[in-house]
C-alpha cells in the first residue's frame, strides 16, 4: 500500500537525513522546522521503522533512538550491526561492523540491539 507523504513526514526525514547518527524523537521535535505533537512523531517513526527507511536502537539507557538506514563510506551497513553510545556527548552512532554470533539449535533470533558504551572517538 502507497503511504501518503506529509509536511510532517518529510520534516522528520530531513532531520534524520542531516544527521549521521541516531537521535531520540525530543531531539527530532526540537530540530523541525513544522510544527508536530509527540504522538504525530512517534507514529511516524515507527512507519518508517516498519518501511525500512529507519531502524531503531533501544540503548542501554533505556531510551529509543532512530537512525536513518544508510550507506557508510561506501559500505552498506547490515541490518545486524553494533551502535555505539558515547557517555560524554549521549551521541549513538551506527558502526560499521557485522555482528557474528551463534545461539542453541532451537533458538531462532528474529531481532538484534548490541549497544556498545563508553566515549566516541571525539571524546576520548
Amino acid at each position: 500500500m502507497k503511504r501518503r507523504n506529509t509536511a510532517t513526514q518529510e520534516a522528520v526525514l530531513a532531520v534524520l537525513a542531516s544527521k549521521r547518527r541516531a537521535m531520540s524523537q525530543d531531539a527530532i521535535i526540537k530540530q523541525m522546522t513544522v510544527d508536530a505533537d509527540r504522538a504525530t512523531v512517534y507514529r511516524i517513526l515507527n512507519r518508517f521503522c516498519e518501511d525500512e527507511i529507519v531502524h531503531k536502537i533501544v540503548a542501554d539507557d533505556g531510551k529509543q533512538y532512530f537512525a536513518v538506514c544508510v550507506k557508510c563510506d561506501d559500505v552498506i551497513i547490515p541490518g545486524n550491526h553494533f551502535h555505539f553510545r558515547c557517555t560524554k556527548c549521549e551521541t549513538i552512532e551506527c558502526l560499521p561492523s557485522i555482528v557474528e554470533y551463534s545461539v542453541p539449535e532451537s533458538y531462532k533470533v528474529e531481532n538484534l540491539n548490541c549497544v556498545l558504551v563508553g566515549l566516541c572517538k571525539e571524546c576520548s
